[in-house]
């Protein structure tokens, strides 16, 4: 009666059959599910190492477009400050010139007026050569008369 099993330990054995199974299926469940984990969580580290280059990529793109818009704001403004700069040197050369014309026509009025100083000084100077020349005459006159006169005289005394 060896062969006759009660049935408790049918379902001793049951169990025990079941317990062992059931331990290796969830060792294996347990053993495949953890390399899966293990994939899963190293698929999800490199998601989020993705998302984060992704997320570095853009901010460094709009800091990049700020930093465009930040510099093309300041050539402009310093553009329109050269025009500025631009429109003062423009401003000045015109003076310049004005200043120049003005220099130009006071430099003629001083040179005509040194022409008509000129004309008046030759007429004075050629009135008074016209008055030392009839002093000349006159001293020559005054001189050469009397002195004439004196070497007749004696002239004639001696032949006397």
């Amino acid at each position: 009666m060896k062969n006759t099993l009660t049935k408790a330990e049918i379902e001793n054995f049951v169990a025990h059959m079941i317990e062992s199974r059931m331990r290796q299926a969830i060792e294996e469940f347990v053993d495949t599910n953890e390399i899966k984990l293990k994939e899963l969580s190293l698929v999800e580290r490199v998601i989020r190492v993705e998302e984060d280059l992704r997320s570095l990529r853009e901010s460094s793109d709009r800091n990049h477009e700020s930093l465009l818009r930040e510099m093309n704001a300041r050539f402009e403004a310093m553009n329109e400050r050269f025009g500025a700069v631009d429109k003062r040197f423009e401003a000045s050369d015109k003076r310049f010139e004005s200043m120049q014309r003005e220099m130009n026509a006071r430099f003629e009025a001083v040179d005509m007026r040194f022409e008509s100083l000129q004309r008046e000084m030759n007429a004075r100077f050629e009135a008074m050569d016209k008055r030392f020349t009839s002093i000349q005459w006159m001293i020559g006159l005054f001189v050469g008369v009397p002195a004439f006169i004196l070497v007749i005289i004696k002239l004639l005394e001696v032949l006397k």
